[in-house]
């Protein structure tokens, strides 16, 4: 008994000497200092989660949602935790993402309309010659698409928006950030691009691809421009070796200039030319630049033959579908609501909402372009001409390009009216004064009406747009002449003397190389007998019947 009594009290005291050692090594550790409470979430975001809490549900949405008052809410938003719920961030990055999406989808969508215009152009220069040569215009509209396309991935892009960056309709651009230079008069001037050759490396950029798509289908507008002008009796092989290098490199190199963060761009920054070059849309970057080179060309090329008699005066050559023609100048017109309007490159933020002003103005010019010609035709010719109409919509669509962001409706209404006139004593002075061919009078509609275009600018612009508050980095908005600004005129008038100096030489001596090794004009056995056969191996219509041309056959 004793020893059981003596092992329990050892026990004991065993236990409570345990106790009391761990005791005091607790007191002697600090206690882990206690977790803080969690900080209440912001305002802003505890009230986009109450939102998100009170969303109609998967279950509400299944019911159907015909007044739209449902689908499209704060459970859209894309969250980067699903647990903690929307956060201001996560909305400030849809609202960004949405802009730039709108932006996007506005300018591809423009994209694609300017590419319709290709029809266009198809229908009215084959309409406006001889049927025997309907294959071979077709093609060539056909195939300009290609050769530029492929010449302008290539090269052609980079040269022109290789040092294009910052553009933030589009999300910044900032891959396009190489521009070739150099120093003069102590300032640094931008002469062509250096990234995005092939659209590789850095290119690979979901902003570059849509300004890529964009401006090709404009380049791809000026090449289509020359094949009218030297329709039925340009060879085939020259047509395609011109369209390439001037998709790789006259029309780019201009282009970067005006659009690229060029020398033209930099008049306003270094040499306080107002805001330097401005051409909104392209009635000198597109329309003069193709509207040259087909003169140089043409001039190369010579008329087609029986266009002029011995004593130097000129003979009609009749287009074989007037309907063609027509229809063509509508698609044109159609497509031009792309052309303009999505040259401001966005439809939300900086301004953009002007592409309402854009529109309506595009369209008063192409109607008053219209009248232009029918009243001058029908004073001067005593009959409204057709195909003097479809060239007047024309010439006020070409001649409002430029000005399109910068000038009222009223103003869009007098330049349009303007170009109308204009194009008709354009193509009297290119076919009996210069003594050149145009089947299609493309030299007066796109290179006259394209620098009367850009001459406008500086007269009509009324510094009421307000494209993020700069334009080519010059604060302010672009305003002309009739508005308070000589400078503009300036800025515009060094631009139309590059077109005439730069482009057009340029453009003469490659054709002329090429005139020397290819040569640029068909034979005369296949000129007069047609085009498709000799150039293409098939009639464009061959259920027709053919009569001789009698003049034709005499001037051979």
């Amino acid at each position: 008994m004793k020893i059981w009594l003596r092992n329990h009290l050892l026990a004991c005291c065993i236990l409570a000497l345990s106790l009391a050692v761990g005791g005091m090594a607790y007191a002697e550790t600090p206690a882990a200092p206690a977790q803080p409470a969690a900080a209440p979430a912001p305002p802003a975001t505890a009230e986009l989660r109450e939102a998100a809490a009170k969303a109609p549900t998967p279950a509400d949405l299944a019911k159907g949602d015909p007044g739209g008052t449902l689908t499209g809410n704060i459970a859209d938003i894309t969250v980067t935790d699903a647990k903690a719920g929307p956060t201001m961030a996560d909305a400030g990055n849809q609202i960004g993402q949405n802009k730039i999406a709108i932006n996007f989808v506005w300018t591809l969508v423009c994209g694609f309309l300017v590419m319709f215009m290709q029809a266009g152009f198809a229908m009215v220069e084959s309409g406006l010659t001889l049927v025997k040569n309907a294959n071979h215009t077709y093609m060539m509209n056909f195939f300009v698409y290609g050769c530029g396309l492929l010449a302008y991935w290539v090269l052609g892009f980079a040269i022109q928006m290789g040092g294009a960056a910052g553009n933030a309709n589009l999300g910044g651009l900032y891959p396009l950030a190489s521009e070739h230079t150099i120093s003069l008069f102590g300032k640094t001037w931008g002469i062509f691009g250096e990234t995005g050759y092939f659209l590789a490396g850095h290119a690979y950029d979901v902003g570059v691809m849509v300004i890529f798509l964009f401006q090709m289908v404009f380049m791809d507008t000026a090449l289509t421009i020359v094949t009218g002008a030297c329709a039925e009796r340009w060879k085939f092989i020259t047509f395609s070796v011109t369209s390439i290098i001037m998709g790789a490199l006259t029309y780019p190199l201009f282009a970067n200039w005006a659009w690229g963060g060029g020398w033209l761009s930099q008049l306003g920054a270094n040499l306080g030319l107002s805001h330097g070059y401005a051409d909104f849309a392209g009635s000198g970057v597109v329309h003069s630049v193709g509207g040259l080179t087909a003169l140089a060309v043409c001039l190369i090329v010579g008329p087609r033959i029986g266009k002029y008699n011995r004593d130097g005066s000129a003979n009609p050559i009749i287009g074989h579908d007037i309907s063609a023609v027509l229809i063509g100048c509508f698609i044109l017109a159609f497509g031009w609501f792309g052309f303009n309007p999505g040259s401001t490159l966005g439809a939300s933020s900086n301004g953009n909402l002007r592409i309402a002003t854009v529109a309506v103005a595009t369209m008063l010019a192409g109607c008053t372009g219209t009248f232009g010609a029918i009243l001058y035709m029908w004073i001067s010719k005593g009959k409204p001409d057709a195909s003097m109409s479809g060239n007047g919509l024309l010439a006020g669509l070409v001649a409002i390009t430029a000005p399109s962001g910068f000038v009222s409706a009223p103003n869009a209404a007098i330049i349009g009216l303007v170009a109308g006139v204009l194009v008709c004593v354009s193509v009297y002075f290119v076919e009996n004064v210069l003594k050149v061919d145009d089947p299609v009078g493309a030299i007066s509609v796109h290179g006259a009406n394209g620098l009367w275009g850009v001459l406008a600018v500086g007269l009509f612009a009324d510094g009421t747009s307000n494209y993020g508050g700069s334009w080519n980095g010059v604060p302010g908005s672009v305003t002309g002449l009739f508005y308070g600004d000589a400078g503009q005129l300036a800025a515009q008038l060094v631009g139309i003397s590059t077109l005439l100096g730069v482009v057009f030489t340029l453009s003469f001596a490659i054709n002329m190389a090429l005139e020397y090794v290819v040569g640029h004009r068909v034979s005369a056995e296949t000129e007069l007998n047609g085009l498709d056969i000799p150039e293409m191996g098939q009639l464009g219509y061959p259920e027709f019947v053919f009569r001789p041309e009698m003049a034709y056959s005499k001037a051979a």
